[in-house]
């Protein structure tokens, strides 16, 4: 919300000095006088608006600057927590006794290709992987893809309903 607000502000000072030196431009090109103001008083307005141009430059970097330390943050969290994810496949992989076909074909499934997308990258028919998928789900003790892909995110997530349940179980 405090950053709404100071990106309001920047445009808004921006804004008001912005309009200040235009007019006085567009004025002097139309020839359109207005009544002179003490000499004093305009340079004082002219530091005030050069000023508030200045401000709103420097704050309008601090902003750029935290939205990309944000974004780095993000992305390095993103990057944990697929090598996270990718950790989380090759424990659960091991304690199933999955073969290696099965872990290309469980991966392949987790991704959310279709039978047929499998057997055609895995370069074998679509029974065999209807058999596979069988054995992973058999070993992994789940009834489908989507009671398969539930285990890897209730162990991705902190105090999941699942977690609490094997916690209690166990």
């Amino acid at each position: 919300m405090t950053g709404k607000i100071v990106v309001a502000a920047i445009l808004l000072v921006q804004s008001v000095c912005a309009i200040f030196f235009v007019s006085d431009i567009v004025l002097s090109v139309f020839n359109v006088y207005v009544s002179p103001i003490p000499w004093q008083t305009r340079e004082y307005l002219e530091i005030g608006a050069a000023v508030g141009l200045i401000m709103g430059v420097v704050l309008g970097a601090m902003v750029i600057h935290r939205s990309h330390r944000e974004r780095r943050r993000a992305e390095e969290k993103l990057r944990r927590a697929s090598g996270a994810f990718m950790q989380l496949l090759v424990e659960r992989f091991g304690e199933w006794g999955l073969t290696p076909a099965e872990e290309d074909v469980a991966l392949f499934a987790i991704k959310g290709m279709s039978t047929s997308e499998i057997a055609q990258l895995r370069n074998t028919s679509e029974g065999t992987v209807k058999a596979q998928t069988n054995a992973i789900y058999r070993k992994a003790g789940v009834a489908g893809r989507p009671q398969l892909l539930s285990l890897f995110i209730e162990d991705l997530m902190e105090e999941g309903p699942l977690s609490r349940a094997r916690a209690k179980a166990g």
